[in-house]
Formats: structure tokens, sequence, C-alpha cells
């Protein structure tokens, strides 16, 4: 159990994050109506500051501080794929970014498969795009709970059975409320405490562990030793030579996914202008720095000494941090990584409500919804979506929100030939692009439930491990090419193309609003 001063410094780390999200009403234009716009994109109006706190504390999820750790506490080198994959992330974020922003901008589209709609002209391409995102998004969404248990439970500050479970249901409850009111404001002024917490959390943390283990080289001495005592093969803090190709295919796949992602893409389209998003894209490695640390603080663990317990590797840093830090300190990292989680838990109920009512309810149900009416309904999906991931972590196993989570994230990435490839030429055909995202999403999901739900598959007749979404990818764009090819020599008409898209990257100012724009 955690001493009062643990539970003290938690719930003040709460409290803060609660007393921010009520300050969100700030961020309200008073003189605008209610608009889906207003309510899931915040007006687009946030400026560099903002948008690289709520970016970066969206995309650097609470699961992903204790994933990351946890893969490098069992499995060595191989965790540390996600530094060069959220490094990729940024190059591909400063271009696809802002082009996508522009013609959003333009023509009011608040999702992804706006765009996709307006682009190709076809309503089952928009509805594909729309309904893998939420699918996508919603075990991401229960594995932000299951990260704030893995603190609570490692801490001592998660009781046992149903009084536990109604606690975390709470503090989720609080998040729910301000959500339902300020739309993306709540998210994005919580982001600013999350930005503080991590960073400082994470130094303190790393100072103090370098201090107690004397120094890097010790610390790696000693996890080697201790991966070598539990029947690792080889070199396991240094890749082997079978890993290096999943690996490589599992940052680049990765980075690729991350920004089909609807959450993250959200969080884009709620910048003012194009050039904030290229200075944000060119900061967010500050943030992969922090994911470099918390990587580390896994390896820490194990030479520390932590003993998790079987199947539980991400209580790794949480069980670190409770042996290392007094009472008061391990409360206020423990508050940081629940606020961590608080973030994206929020963007992307938002995303997925967003996505819904746009996509699938205006579209199929009620075409003639007026804006206050489209906010009504997102606000509902949006505590439905809360909901249903608190009722999916505590009605099954862990296991099972990982494991969707890994099918998300291949999915998510058969989407990608439909949105980069519409933000540059129309030459794919949608009906050519949707036989090519059935095949990924049919040939990703086989991959992954044949090797027991793993992230890599042999692939090729050398039988290389490579990331299971990516050797996808590759048969979706070799039938979207082959169909389009068909189709178009067949004489099949395309939809109409209803964008207007930046001729160029080129950065001007555009005097009637003051944003920048390409």
């Amino acid at each position: 159990m955690a001493d009062g001063a643990m539970a003290t410094a938690f719930l003040a780390v709460i409290g803060g994050a609660s007393l921010l999200a009520a300050t969100a009403r700030r961020l309200h234009a008073d003189d605008r109506l209610p608009s889906l716009e207003g309510w899931a994109l915040a007006d687009r109006s946030l400026d560099t500051v903002w948008t690289w706190l709520l970016l970066g504390g969206t995309v650097f999820t609470a699961y992903t501080f204790t994933a990351v750790p946890a893969l490098a506490y069992g499995n060595g080198a191989t965790a540390f794929f996600a530094l060069p994959y959220t490094v990729i992330v940024c190059p591909l974020a400063f271009v696809l970014l802002p082009r996508l922003w522009s013609v959003a901008r333009r023509h009011g589209y608040v999702t992804v498969a706006d765009f996709v709609r307006g682009r190709y002209g076809s309503p089952p391409l928009a509805l594909a795009v729309a309904l893998t995102g939420i699918l996508a998004t919603m075990p991401y969404l229960a594995l932000q709970l299951l990260g704030i248990r893995a603190v609570l439970t490692a801490g001592g500050l998660y009781p046992d059975a149903v009084t536990g479970d109604l606690a975390m249901a709470a503090l989720f409850a609080g998040l729910a409320v301000a959500t339902y009111r300020h739309g993306l404001r709540a998210p994005t002024v919580i982001s600013a405490l999350k930005g503080v917490a991590v960073f400082g959390s994470v130094l303190a943390t790393f100072w103090l562990v370098l201090d107690h283990l004397g120094g890097p080289g010790a610390m790696f001495d000693a996890a080697g030793r201790t991966l070598t005592e539990r029947g690792a093969e080889g070199a396991p803090l240094v890749l082997a030579p079978g890993q290096q190709s999943a690996f490589a295919t599992l940052a680049l796949g990765s980075a690729l996914a991350l920004l089909m992602y609807p959450h993250v893409l959200t969080a884009g389209f709620a910048a003012s202008g194009t050039g904030v998003l290229r200075r944000v894209s060119s900061a967010l490695p500050l943030w992969t720095a922090v994911l470099g640390l918390f990587g580390l603080l896994g390896i820490a663990a194990l030479a520390y000494g932590v003993r998790t317990p079987r199947g539980g590797a991400e209580a790794a840093v949480p069980m670190l941090v409770d042996r290392l830090m007094p009472g008061p300190l391990a409360g206020l990292v423990f508050g940081a990584l629940v606020v961590g989680a608080m973030v994206p838990a929020a963007v992307m109920s938002i995303a997925a409500a967003t996505s819904f009512v746009r996509n699938v309810y205006v579209e199929y149900f009620h075409p003639t919804a007026t804006p206050k009416h489209q906010v009504r309904v997102a606000r509902v999906v949006s505590l439905t979506a809360k909901a249903g991931a608190v009722a999916f972590v505590l009605g099954l196993r862990d296991q099972d929100a990982v494991n969707l989570q890994l099918l998300g994230g291949v999915w998510i990435l058969q989407i990608f030939p439909a949105v980069v490839a519409g933000l540059f030429t129309r030459r794919l055909h949608h009906r050519a692009l949707l036989a090519g995202w059935a095949t990924g999403m049919a040939a990703g999901t086989f991959m992954v439930v044949r090797e027991g739900f793993s992230p890599v598959a042999p692939f090729g007749p050398a039988g290389l491990e490579v990331y299971a979404g990516l050797a996808a990818l590759l048969p979706n764009l070799a039938v979207a090419v082959a169909a389009t090819l068909v189709l178009d020599r067949a004489g099949v008409p395309r939809g109409p193309d209803t964008t207007t898209l930046p001729p160029r990257m080129a950065l001007r100012h555009r005097p009637e609003t003051g944003a920048s724009t390409s």
C-alpha cells in the first residue's frame, strides 16, 4: 500500500489536471456558434506552443512511456525501434501535415475521411477510412487505461478488486466531463501539465538511477548480466543480425501508420497554420529524447534487480520509481504518468466521435444535421467511447487489448495509399484503392493472427522477419496500381474531385488571417 505522502502528492497532480481542465473554457471564442470544428478542433486556433504540447502529448502516450521500457526490460535492444520510428515521423509530419491542413482548412474538413470523400468523390472509400480509424483507435484508448492501472498498481495506489476498478472509472469520469463540455480544449490545457510533469519526472528518475548504479556503463553491465542469467541468447543489449530487418521495418511502418491515426490528425488539424505545424514537427524530437530516457529506465530496472509479476513487464518503471524515490516524489511521478494517459485518451475519444459523426452519422443517417446537433451527437459518442474503453479493460484480459492494438496498427497503415497518394495525385482509381485497402486488411490480419499476435512475421523467400503492417501494405499498393490500370482501360468513371490542393510547398503570409499557409 502507498503511504499517505505518496497518495497526497499523487492526488495533488490529478487535482491540478482537473483544475486546468476547468480553465479550458477560457480558450473558447464567445462570439462563435457551436460547431464540430469548434468542439473537435478548438476552431483551428492553437499556436506553436499549444500545438507542440498537444501533438507531443497525443503521440507520446502513457502506455508508450510504460510499454517501451517494458519491452527493454524483457527483450533488450529491440525496444529501441521506437526511437528511429519517432524520428522518422518528424520529416513525414513536416511534409504531410501542412499540406493536409491546407486543404482541410480551405474546405472545412474535420477528419481525414472528409478529405478522402472530397478528393475521390467516393463515399464507400471515405467510410472505409473512417471505420478503419475508429477500429484502430478504440483499443489504443483502452491501452491508456491499462497504463494507468499498471502505474497505480505498482505504486500501491490501486485498491483491490471492485474498489480499484471504481476508483479508475471515477478518475476517467472527470476527464470525460471536461471533454464533453470543452472538446479538444480540455486535453490541450492538460497537455501543459503533462509536458512539465513528464519531462521533470523522467529527468529526476534517470538522475537518481545513474547516481545509485554508478553511471551508464555500470547500468548496462548489470542489465546485460541480468538478461543473460534469464536465458537471453547472444548479446541482448545489441541487435542480433536476425533482428535487424524486424527493427528497421517496425520503425518505418510504425512511423507511416502513426500519422494516419485520427487522434494524431485531430491534433494537427487544430493548429492555426501550416507554419505552426512545420515548427512543431521540427521540435517533436524533444519528446523523442524523453521517450529514449524512458526506454533506458527499462534497462535500469533490470540493472536494479526489479522483478515484475509474470506477464506484467509494464510495471517495471513504476516499481523502479517506488524503490528509488521517497513517497512524495514517487507520488508526483505516478501522477505525471497518469496525466500522461489523460491527454491522448481525451483526444482519441474526440477523434473517434468526430469520425463517426461526420463520416457515418451525417453521411448515411442524418444528412441535414445542423452543426449544433452534430456537436451534441459527438459529445455523446465521445462519452460512449470512454465508457466502452473502461468496460473493455475491466471485463477482458489485458492481453486482449494489446492484441487488438497490434492489429489496429496494421489496419491503420492500410489507409496510407488513399490519404497520402491523394495529397499529390489522383492517378489511383477510388475503386482500386478500396480493393487495395481490403487486400491489405485481410493480409495484415492473417499474418498477425497466424504469428500469435506478433507484430512481425516472416516475409519473402528468405523468410525475413518484417513488420506485418508494412508487409501487408505491399499487396495493398500492388492491387491498387493493377486495378487502376484495369479500371481505366475498361472506362470505369472516377468520382468528382472537389478539393483544391496547394500547387507546391511554399510558405507565404495570409494578410486576412495573419496565418501562414502553403
